[in-house]
């Protein structure tokens, strides 16, 4: 018996990519072929399920980013009143701090 013979196999030998990529289109086009040709989806999107909600998006985050800098900017911030008055230094009688702990403490 030749060795030669019988090392051989009765299908193509892949050896070079020009082989694989004419394997995968030849399935492709199979594939292709076995399925409708009826499109999924139109030619063109339709306006209110696309671009109409993108729209209403970006509208609504550029108004509520202009809100946001017209409530940060210091111009429409509250003025706050300048007081001239002085601290004073308060006085306590004697005993309050002792006296506020048995009120404190104390269970009614």
């Amino acid at each position: 018996m030749d060795d030669e013979r019988l090392a051989e196999s009765r299908r193509p030998k892949w050896t070079s990519a020009d082989d694989y990529v004419a394997a995968m289109a030849r399935r492709l086009a199979a594939r292709r072929g076995r399925t409708a040709r009826r499109r999924s989806e139109p030619e063109t999107p339709r306006f209110s399920l696309s671009t109409l909600p993108f729209a209403i998006l970006l509208g609504g985050l550029a108004i509520l980013a202009v809100a946001i800098m017209m409530a940060a900017f210091p111009g429409f911030q509250p003025q706050h009143k300048a007081t001239d008055s002085v601290r004073e230094q308060g006085v306590a009688p004697r005993g309050w701090f002792q006296e506020a702990q048995r009120d404190f403490h104390r269970q009614d």
